[in-house]
């Protein structure tokens, strides 16, 4: 499939802001409190990727099949023929491990799966509210590391979200500094306006510009708008 994962569609430019898609065989992690429009970029980068004929695998800790494909279709990321086609797998978590007792060892279900060994990428948003009772420790934080960076090592794409408010630091730590590629999504407010930027804080493994801060906002019925004046 080449070096890079590419993210290209029509509507906006995402795909040349962020280094014309993600380079394979990279950890990526994108941070950002709840609110900060994680879910909203994850999908807009999981339609680049289908469109672009790769295959992914989407681990979600809130939707089910049903509030995906909704989701999904009210950006109008139209994703039902590649779900169907089984280029597009979707894990919903809650429903496939029942109670919060049984989500203390989804590590060990995660680490199992072959679905994650099948996809060109893997994306699990939102990673940290998954393993908030599993990670107690750095030792361990390195532990999962490792088996993401064997994945990538495969020439897959990992994606992973998370809220640091659900990690402490320690366990945090290791993922931010291991991490290819690490984004940052920022909420500001100005005068009742708010604004959200993608910031860049590392993105290593590609030959291509990347803008270090990507100004964006989701519209209903249209996706991901790249803010024109945010683009450095």
């Amino acid at each position: 499939m080449g070096d890079t994962y590419r993210l290209q569609i029509p509507r906006d430019d995402l795909h040349d802001q962020l280094g014309q898609g993600l380079p394979a065989g990279t950890i990526t992690l994108m941070e950002g409190a709840k609110g900060s429009g994680k879910s909203a970029v994850v999908q807009r980068m999981i339609y680049g990727f289908l469109s672009n004929q790769y295959t992914v695998t989407s681990i979600s800790t809130e939707l089910t099949v049903k509030d995906f494909i909704n989701q999904m279709y009210s950006l109008d990321y139209p994703i039902a023929s590649w779900l169907l086609d089984g280029k597009l797998k979707f894990v919903p978590v809650y429903p496939l491990v029942g109670n919060a007792r049984s989500r203390v060892d989804f590590l060990g279900m995660l680490m199992s799966s072959r679905d994650l060994y099948t996809s060109d990428v893997i994306v699990i948003d939102t990673f940290s509210s998954l393993v908030s009772n599993s990670l107690r420790g750095e030792e361990n934080s390195i532990k999962v590391l490792s088996f993401f960076k064997r994945l990538a090592g495969m020439n897959k794409s990992i994606v992973i979200t998370i809220d640091p408010e659900e990690m402490n630091g320690k366990v945090l730590a290791p993922f931010e500094s291991d991490s290819h590629v690490y984004l940052s999504l920022v909420v500001s407010q100005v005068g009742g306006i708010i604004s959200r930027s993608i910031m860049v804080k590392r993105f290593a493994s590609t030959q291509y510009r990347v803008s270090p801060m990507i100004g964006f906002r989701i519209e209903p019925n249209v996706g991901m708008v790249i803010e024109i004046t945010s683009v450095v």
